[in-house]
Parts: structure tokens; C-alpha cells; sequence
């Protein structure tokens, strides 16, 4: 392809609402134009990247026996309606949703567990048709509530969602192994460092879960690993071990309430009462699970030491969302201001909870739902009832994880997740089969995602440097670039020719870059665009040398023309297959 018809656009400027490197290192290089909120063009270059992350995907899913579908995207409410997921999705704003001129209500699909399903129960009748997994690249939509990042979080984006059907939970296993070893094909396919880490189930539901990371500095992610045992789990997820606090086992002592004039944070108490050390009181966090036919309060006990985290708490709620009271709020049910609540006094209204580092605590300090004052020497059981305990503190790093190894921190970009959805969504649908014994059962599903484009943009965050984008040879647009200084010069255009014409018999995807620009020019266009090797044909040609370029290293050589073919094509070739064989 000669980069003279490519339709190649590239800015000196970054976009104004760039927050990631991925962001502006693509708008940059004209990969990607901004056509609404969360809405992106992609550049015939960019589509290329694209179409090849795709087709490694279809690759490592076809020989692992999944069949390829098509599933429409806009779905019929009735659908979500069998599982009950119509109200949920609608009630959290992920869907968007129309209605046709004969009033029928449909849903823009954000995913396609009902519709998939509802496929299966119409074609599936016997156990000897199962298993079978099938897949689709589709284009998805999800109503973000706030898009950023580039292709990183976006309302519609190009998605490989797969599904399996089995006849029993050991027959998933087994399949659920075998397409997690698919991914990790995928991501070594692509040129990219993953890992799979233990995750949140979120809405999908399911007993198991795994998200897979593509490490970065700018990944909104973050991950807790030990890295000997091989633990690693989203930080959603993720559990430590935790020291007991001092004085845990001292005797109870009396209850006194003290006056605390405008003393809220933990830190404050802290220097209003020296003696009483952070980790020995206990904040109550009042929040609303929000359902969608009610709401729900709560009050979450937790060590003034510890941050909950909020999806685990959400899942313990069950609830939709889960929104922290506001000081309005807090005030209008607890008859305190904010800073003042606790579990003493605490209105029958709300449901109380306590991460297990609160349990076996004695002689806490807490509110009283009184402004300006707080208790000391408090002990669960006697001031108050013993509350319903669960995890819902974060790890950090530096504590012990599971086998006490310390954990590490490390960011990244969720670019796939896998779920062991069980019966969940076959159950409530009658999608069943008949089984060995003669009588039906549901089949048992998986569920495994792969976002495509954001998969394309994470490829830029973990390969870029300060010049501009590095791609991975997989993944690359094209892997390498004939650049033609000065194209004018028949001889020097012709030489270019020659060794690109001699580049596509090889079967090397690549570009003569015939552009009429400044050699300066021509080569910050090269570098922001990132095309892996590039020969540049100029002034040497006449003394049958070229120059070579390694984009990953910014390394020049002058080498031989006669060399250039065969130097671009052994390079090429072992990084097709070297990231797959390693």
C-alpha cells in the first residue's frame, strides 16, 4: 500500500481532554476522531490494528472448537425480562432502549447472555448435542456515565463475547480451562504482557471469575499479587491477612460518652484523645443500596485504620448501586450530623454490617448518632448487638495475602474477563436439555469476553515511548515501512519500489511511504505512527547502501540494499511467532 492514497493525518497537538497516552499518542496519529461523547471513527489505519487483534482472536477461539455466530444487538425486552435483568440494567442507566412503530420495546444490547441463551433453548434438545461454545465480534453499546481514556471507556466498542453450554459443572470446568488458556494465547499473540487475576463477578453473576491485566502506569485497574505463590487478584477481590489490634484482648471497661465539639475524621479523635491509637476505633459508614423496586440502608462498621471498598460491600447489599448518604440525609435519619454516626443508638431502619477486623475488637471509640459527641471503651454484644461480620476492607500492599507472601501493586487495563455464570441464566430462561437419565436439566454456561479495540488501545499504552507509538509486530498496521526520501528522484523511487515490491512477495505487510514531506517531517510522522522496522531509501542509495530502522529500540544501521529484503523478513517473522513460542 503507498501512503500517497492511505489518507494519512497527523497533529503536532495533543487533544484537549487527553488524560492517557493511548489517548493522545491515537488522536494524534490520526487513528481515532472524536464523533461524539464516547464515540470514535476509526482510521482505515487503525482498522487494520484492529482486524488483526480480531483475527488472533478468531484464530486461538476457532482451535479451541468454538463456533463462530452472529447475535443481534438490538434484543427484545421480553428477553431480559425472563432473567430479571430489564429493571436492573435500566435502573443503573447501562442501557439504551427504543421503541418500534408496533410499540415493541428493544434493548441495545451491552452483552448477550438472554439472547445467546434463548438460541441454545431452541436449538439444544439432547445432552448429545453438548458441549458447545459459540462466539461473535459485535459491536457493543453501554450508556458510560462519564467517557474517557480514548477507546480505553467508551459508550459503543467492538467486543468478542463468547458462551458455553455444558451438561454439569465439571464438564465447565473443564471448558472454562481451556479457554483460559485460550486467552493467554491471545494476549502472547498480540504482542502483549497479561495476567489473569481472581475478580468481582459484578452483574454477570456466577461462582468463579477472572479478569485478564494488561500491566500499565495508566490502567485504572489495580492489581495485588504475590509474586511467588502465583496469587493475583483485582484489588476489588483481593484479600490479607491482618494483624489483631493491640489491646484486642483487654477486659471490657465502662461506656462513657465525651464531649467532641466538631471532631469528625478518625485522624481528628486521634489528637482530641492522644491515648487512643487510629486502629482501636471503629467509623460507621452509612450508605442506601439502591434496588430497583426499593432502597436499602445500611451502616458499615469498619477499623479507622482500613478504607472499605465499595464493590464488596455492593455485593454483600445485593443492591444495583450503592450510594454513601448524604450530610442531608445522614442527618435526617440518624438525627446527627455527619462524623457523629455509630452503631450505639443506631435507627432500626438500617442494616448493619462489620468487616472482620472489627470482630473480637473491645474498648472501641465510636459515635453515638449525636452531634458532638463520641463513646469510648464501647464493646459489641453489651452496647450494642453483634453485627452480621464480613470482608469488605481493602487489601493494601505490603500486607500478608493469602500464604503470607507480601503483596505487590501493580496497575493495569482489564482487557478480557471470563465468568462461571452456572445455571443462572439457563434456569431462569428453561433453557434445558434432555439428560442421560431421561429427564431435563439446564444446561450449565460460561460466559468469556474479550474487548477487541480496547484490547488495540491497551497495546499502545504498554508499547509507546516519548516519540510516539511502538506497535507490537502482531498488531501493527503494517510491519514495516520503505521510506523514500525523496520520491521525486526516479532513481531513488525506483530503488524504494523495488525492495517494496520484493517486501509483499515475502509476505511482509508493508507500506512504501511516497509522500512528498521533508525527511523531518517524514520521520516524526514514522515514529508518532509506530510502524515496527522501516528502510529509509536516500542520499546512500547511490552507494547501494539503505538505512534500518528498529522503531522498539530507535536503533539505525546502514545496510546494503541486497541485505534489506531478507533483514526486514527475518526480523518480522521471528516476532510473528516468538511472543507464541515463548
Amino acid at each position: 500500500m503507498r501512503a500517497s492514497r492511505l489518507h494519512l493525518v497527523t497533529y503536532r497537538e495533543d487533544p484537549a481532554d487527553a488524560e492517557v497516552v493511548s489517548h493522545r499518542l491515537m488522536a494524534r496519529a490520526g487513528l481515532i476522531f472524536k464523533m461524539g461523547s464516547g464515540m470514535y471513527a476509526y482510521s482505515p489505519l487503525l482498522w487494520r490494528a484492529i482486524r488483526k487483534a480480531t483475527n488472533i482472536v478468531r484464530r486461538e477461539l476457532d482451535a479451541s472448537g468454538c463456533l463462530e455466530l452472529q447475535l443481534p444487538i438490538l434484543q427484545d425486552k421480553s428477553l431480559w425480562e425472563e432473567t430479571g435483568r430489564w429493571e436492573k440494567y435500566k435502573a443503573a442507566g447501562v442501557m439504551l432502549s427504543t421503541t418500534d412503530r408496533k410499540g415493541t420495546t428493544f434493548g441495545l444490547a451491552p452483552t448477550a447472555e438472554e439472547v445467546v441463551t434463548a438460541f441454545m433453548r431452541a436449538t439444544t434438545k439432547s445432552y448429545k448435542q453438548l458441549p458447545v461454545t459459540v462466539y461473535q465480534v459485535h459491536t457493543k453499546f453501554r450508556d458510560e456515565i462519564r467517557p474517557r481514556f480514548g477507546l480505553l471507556r467508551v459508550k459503543e466498542f467492538l467486543m468478542m463475547d463468547a458462551y458455553s453450554f455444558d451438561v454439569d459443572d465439571a464438564a465447565l470446568d473443564i471448558t472454562y480451562e481451556e479457554l483460559r488458556k485460550a486467552y493467554h494465547r491471545v494476549f502472547r499473540g498480540m504482542g502483549m504482557e497479561a495476567f489473569g487475576v481472581e475478580a468481582d463477578s459484578g452483574d454477570f453473576g456466577g461462582s468463579g471469575s477472572m479478569e485478564f491485566m494488561i500491566p500499565a502506569s495508566t490502567g485504572e485497574d489495580t492489581i495485588l499479587y504475590e509474586e511467588a505463590s502465583g496469587y493475583a487478584a483485582n484489588v476489588e477481590k483481593a484479600t490479607s491477612q491482618f494483624a489483631a489490634p493491640e489491646g484486642a484482648d483487654e477486659a471490657p471497661r465502662d461506656l462513657h460518652v465525651e464531649d467532641t465539639p466538631n471532631v469528625r475524621t478518625c485522624e481528628e479523635l486521634n489528637g482530641f484523645f492522644p491515648d487512643v491509637p487510629v486502629h482501636r476505633m471503629v467509623k460507621t459508614l452509612l450508605y442506601k443500596a439502591v434496588h430497583h423496586d426499593h432502597e436499602e440502608l445500611w451502616a458499615c462498621l469498619i477499623r479507622g485504620d482500613q478504607q472499605a471498598n465499595e464493590i464488596k460491600l455492593r455485593n454483600h447489599t445485593g443492591g444495583l448501586a450503592l450510594e454513601m448518604l448524604t450530610d442531608e440525609e445522614i442527618r435526617q435519619h440518624t438525627g446527627a450530623k455527619q462524623g457523629f454516626a455509630g452503631p450505639i443508638n443506631m435507627p432500626e431502619a438500617f442494616n448493619i454490617v462489620a468487616d472482620v477486623t472489627v470482630e473480637g475488637m473491645t474498648n472501641l471509640l465510636c459515635g453515638v448518632n449525636e452531634t458532638d459527641k463520641h463513646a469510648l471503651d464501647v464493646n459489641i454484644g453489651r452496647d450494642f448487638p453483634v453485627p452480621t461480620f464480613a470482608d469488605f476492607r481493602t487489601a493494601r500492599e505490603g500486607e500478608p495475602g493469602p500464604s503470607g507472601e507480601p503483596l505487590k501493586l501493580e496497575k493495569g487495563i482489564e482487557a478480557g474477563h471470563i465468568f462461571k455464570l452456572g445455571t443462572e441464566y439457563t434456569a431462569a430462561m428453561g433453557a434445558t436439555f434432555m439428560g442421560q437419565t431421561g429427564k431435563p436439566q439446564p444446561m450449565v454456561m460460561g460466559c468469556y469476553g474479550i474487548g477487541v479495540s480496547r484490547c488495540v488501545a491497551a497495546a499502545v499504552e504498554q508499547h509507546s515511548d516519548d516519540n510516539g507509538i511502538v506497535w507490537p509486530v502482531p498488531l501493527a498496521p503494517f510491519e514495516a515501512v520503505v521510506a523514500v526520501l525523496k520520491p521525486k528522484k526516479a532513481e531513488m523511487l525506483a530503488h524504494g519500489e523495488a525492495i517494496y515490491a520484493s517486501l509483499q512477495a515475502k509476505g511482509i505487510e508493508v507500506m512504501l511511504d511516497d509522500r512528498p514531506l521533508s525527511p523531518g517531517a517524514k520521520f516524526r510522522d514514522l515514529e508518532l505512527m509506530g510502524f515496527p522496522y522501516v528502510i529509509v531509501v536516500g542520499r546512500d542509495i547511490d552507494e547501494g547502501v539503505v538505512e534500518f530502522k528498529v522503531r522498539a529500540t530507535n536503533e539505525t544501521d546502514k545496510i546494503a540494499i541486497d541485505d534489506a529484503v531478507s533483514t526486514v523478513v527475518e526480523r518480522v517473522t521471528a516476532e510473528r511467532t516468538g511472543l507464541l513460542e515463548r
